[in-house]
């Protein structure tokens, strides 16, 4: 029939417009990644690679801080680069705009610490069986030699080139003329013998390793009281009740929390609403979360982030630190991995988040060396590292906190104590939980008990989670179990169980201690914790045996020096609304 030819195309084009709203609907704008590009020794100019989805032809701001950057400073040719001189710009949250759409704001840092991490090609399998880098390896230089003058001479001296550096650290990545690990250990040995080089770091990781692969399980499972053994609730109650009392309103301080993690999804009902770091409706100031988008709800970071920062009862996952808005000063949860080089890169972001002001790092994260028993005798067969790489990796963490007792002595670690069910405090089993230094809280994990008749603060309400590390290294513990950010409002998240998220518990009590009374030094922050947790296990005619005390044992300086109090001896587990209690008692009495 004549008339056909004419018809399709008009049946067409009524078809692609009636499924255009669906189908082919713009992508949302994100910001995937961002990272330092180019030359990363120059610390006069810094340039910034930003990898996005849902960016579109046309005009685009890039704002940092809330103040959109110069067309001179921005790049599109190129992919997406952002060149900043760096005495003109400061640290802050870089976000996207265009049109009506505003991207998920990520945390750019100035402070130039910033180490590269091996592609598929450059990674082999050693004679362990573990993943590690081919040509990269990390110099720590001795403290009275100038970092960058040596790298370069020692770049020179082997045929390397300096391409990633933590200046703070003394520590520089080179990129050695190595094919195979047989070029590379030659090399690291000649290195390691160098009398200006301290340590070698090797990197023995993949691209996607994290804690979740150490003992972290997906339970089916999940009893509504796990967080009711910390005292969660009662903990934002007491905050958002006292805090502004009339009778006698405490002025809180801003504090910045640094979370050493991937990436958080902002497509989840419970961090939507941080696209664009806007100010929401109703909370001022409030909960701030920066971080690179992800393409999962219940991954590790959004996980961990979502302890802090989640919207209530949306989408899974329940916020701490977000339920304290509108009372508290404004938490900022900066989430940043640096790269994906495994424990250097985790070492480097921590340094930058250190110097642009955090005050609390999140370290849901550890190795075991190659070889380590668990408390049952067993070989634990997950993030393992050999003893080479646990060596170098132990200098540089040495390195790292004797700088930050230097530095910066009013910063806290938190510290995941592991998933091996073996011992934290041994450095032949665990890095770093195994450092002594009160800058480093360790947190083990706890699971609700099968007693259905005992009260919040009896001891046989909670039992130690079987595969939570253990021994008097571990400072306190938390719960182990939560739920996960779901991709759609009103979803049951699911069970995700791990020393991960007991840290974030511990790390939110410790931000909030701090916004009520920021002159708190570390060992007092542990002392309050410890001096306000709640017991955990059985009682015990004699000693208990191996592995029973999951925590150090509660002293009597820390009850009063009572030593017919019941809890002497015994395990601590986190009390969140008495620490907050005992902090606000304790200012209200400087007073």
């Amino acid at each position: 029939m004549p008339c056909r030819p004419t018809l399709r195309p008009l049946f067409s084009a009524l078809l692609v417009a009636a499924i255009a709203p669906s189908v082919l609907a713009a992508e949302p704008l994100r910001l995937k990644h961002l990272y330092r590009c180019e030359n990363v020794l120059d610390t006069d100019r810094q340039t910034f690679c930003l990898d996005t989805r849902g960016m579109a032809e046309g005009e685009l701001q890039v704002l940092l801080d809330g103040k959109s950057l110069p067309a001179s400073a921005v790049n599109r040719r190129d992919g997406l680069r952002v060149t900043l001189d760096t005495l003109r710009y400061k640290s802050g949250p870089l976000w996207l705009k265009q049109g009506d759409q505003e991207s998920n704001p990520v945390w750019l840092s100035m402070a130039g610490s910033h180490v590269l991490a091996a592609k598929p090609g450059e990674v082999a399998k050693n004679m362990d069986g573990l993943n590690t880098y081919v040509d990269l390896v990390s110099v720590v230089i001795e403290e009275d030699a100038n970092g960058l003058d040596t790298a370069k001479a020692l770049a020179k001296k082997y045929g390397a080139e300096v391409v990633g550096v933590i200046a703070p650290l003394n520590t520089y990545q080179l990129r050695l003329p190595a094919k195979d690990l047989i070029q590379r250990d030659a090399m690291v040995l000649r290195l390691g013998s160098e009398l200006s080089v301290d340590a070698v770091v090797i990197e023995e990781s993949s691209a996607e390793e994290q804690e979740a692969q150490s003992g972290e399980t997906k339970d089916a499972h999940l009893d509504e009281e796990e967080w009711a053994a910390n005292r969660f609730v009662d903990a934002v109650n007491y905050y958002q009740r006292r805090i502004p009392s009339k009778r006698s309103p405490i002025a809180t301080k801003p504090v910045r929390i640094g979370l050493i993690e991937r990436n958080v999804d902002f497509d989840a009902p419970d961090f939507k609403d941080y696209l664009g770091a806007a100010d929401r409706d109703g909370h001022t100031p409030h909960t701030r979360l920066y971080s690179r988008d992800a393409d999962k709800p219940d991954g590790h970071g959004s996980t961990v982030a979502g302890i802090l920062a989640a919207r209530w009862d949306d989408g899974g996952n329940t916020g701490f630190l977000r339920g304290l808005d509108g009372a508290g000063p404004g938490f900022e949860v900066i989430v940043d991995r640096n790269s994906d080089a495994g424990i250097t890169a985790n070492i480097a972001a921590s340094v930058n988040l250190v110097e642009d002001g955090v005050r609390v790092l999140n370290w849901s994260w550890g190795i075991h060396r190659i070889g380590a028993k668990n408390i049952h005798g067993d070989e634990i067969d997950s993030l393992v590292r050999s003893g080479i790489a646990m060596s170098g990796y132990e200098e540089l963490l040495e390195e790292f906190f004797l700088w930050l007792r230097r530095e910066h002595p009013d910063v806290v670690v938190v510290n995941s104590a592991g998933n091996g069910a073996s011992f934290s405090g041994a450095d032949d089993y665990r890095l770093p939980s195994s450092f002594v230094t009160e800058q480093l809280f360790v947190v083990g994990g706890h699971q609700r008990s099968e007693r259905k008749d005992v009260a919040v603060d009896d001891p046989a309400y909670v039992k130690r989670r079987s595969s939570s590390n253990v021994d008097t290294r571990v400072d306190i513990t938390a719960a182990a179990c939560v739920r996960a950010s779901t991709a759609e409002e009103n979803q049951q998240g699911s069970v995700h169980c791990g020393t991960s998220y007991a840290t974030p518990l511990v790390a939110g009590v410790v931000a909030s201690l701090m916004s009520i009374n920021p002159d708190l030094h570390p060992d007092q922050l542990r002392m309050l914790l410890r001096r306000s947790a709640m017991t955990i296990g059985e009682e015990f005619d004699f000693e208990p045996t191996d592995a029973d005390d999951l925590t150090a044992p509660i002293l009597p300086s820390e009850r009063g020096f009572d030593m017919n109090d019941k809890d002497i001896g015994r395990s601590a587990r986190l009390d969140m609304q008495k620490a907050l209690d005992l902090t606000v008692r304790s200012l209200d009495q400087r007073k």
